[in-house]
């Protein structure tokens, strides 16, 4: 079902909003983006995605002026996310969460740092309103991170993000349908080459009536599962290098432990932990190769990427054979008239 209010005819920006059973708050939200957005001068929409909501949420982000997605039971934010961009007509795409954490007056600023970045998120300071255990999950998945990307990652799960349209219609295909996406596209934009930007905010609690809706342990067992599989898509040897390295020392640990300390051989078990060793080592190896070969065929308008870097085909007309001359000549030949 589909809900669409006026909005421009040309949207520049497009800022998709993610919801469910936030008939509280949503309206609050939509008109503070778009005060922000019109005092900036900028032509935008506003796109509501409701995940199944049981209240009354789509009718209230209607009432307030958004152009409304719903879906019919719930699939998930992450699938929200991927309904937006899917359905986003601007140049420039805004995400932020409908609970009210997310401060829509940043977002003039996050669209300006997108003229020299590919992506901005909004990364939540040290004043931030947030749990002890959470802001220690958090580091962790921050540290994981930014060992893949061989980068500084200051926010890996921020939902608060400004993104070229193009680079996020690039990877939507790969995004998870639950509140992992963040994960995905920070680490995907990453590994892909494109460049990406953090803007420091500051998060408040949230909306009076709303809560959470991400479940500690489940949610961050995902978020660990969904760096592996971005980390072994990009990066196949950021995780088996080290597995191999491991092995082989306690495979050689071992071996030395028993004949020095043991007084023993050095025994089977050592070898065939060093064989394993090697032959992590070479799968590894191979993955990598592999993830070279197929990376532009895999990812979704890779190929039209490639296209803007590459020069302009030349159109060059066939040349005429011998016998097309000679018709040529005939018909261009003028006929004498006869005479009667």
């Amino acid at each position: 079902m589909q809900y669409r209010n006026g909005s421009a005819e040309n949207p520049q920006i497009s800022v998709i909003i993610p919801a469910r059973n936030e008939e509280q708050g949503i309206g609050s939200i939509i008109g503070r983006v778009r005060k922000v957005l019109n005092e900036a001068g900028h032509h935008h929409e506003i796109i509501v995605v409701d995940d199944g909501s049981e209240d009354s949420t789509a009718k209230c982000a209607h009432h307030a002026g958004a152009t409304v997605l719903c879906h019919p039971y719930n699939i998930g934010n992450g699938a929200a996310i991927k309904t937006g961009i899917r359905h986003a007509r601007g140049n420039f795409l805004v995400m932020l969460d409908a609970d009210g954490q997310h401060p829509p007056e940043d977002i003039p600023a996050m669209l300006r740092m997108l003229e020299k970045f590919h992506m901005v998120v909004g990364a939540r300071g040290s004043g931030s309103e947030s749990s002890l255990h959470r802001n220690l999950a958090n580091r962790i998945y921050n540290s994981f991170a930014s060992y893949v990307c061989g980068r500084t990652i200051a926010d890996l799960t921020s939902g608060f993000r400004a993104i070229r349209a193009g680079a996020a219609k690039e990877f939507v295909a790969l995004l998870p349908n639950t509140f992992s996406y963040p994960t995905t596209i920070t680490l995907a934009t990453v590994r892909s080459g494109y460049s990406l930007a953090y803007f420091p905010i500051k998060s408040p609690k949230r909306a009076a009536g709303t809560k959470s809706k991400i479940k500690i342990l489940s949610d961050g067992l995902r978020f660990f599962l969904i760096i592996f599989k971005i980390t072994t898509l990009f990066s196949p040897m950021k995780i088996f290098m080290p597995v191999s390295v491991l092995t082989f020392l306690v495979g050689l640990g071992y071996g030395l432990y028993k004949i020095f300390m043991l007084d023993s051989r050095y025994g089977p078990t050592s070898q065939m932990l060093i064989v394993f060793a090697v032959l992590i080592f070479l799968i590894g190896l191979v993955s990598e190769q592999i993830t070279q070969l197929r990376f532009d065929r895999s990812i979704p308008f890779a190929g039209e990427r490639q296209k803007r870097f590459a020069a302009p085909e030349r159109h060059i007309e066939p040349e005429l054979l011998p016998a097309e001359h000679i018709v040529a000549e005939i018909a261009a030949t003028p006929r004498p008239s006869r005479e009667h």
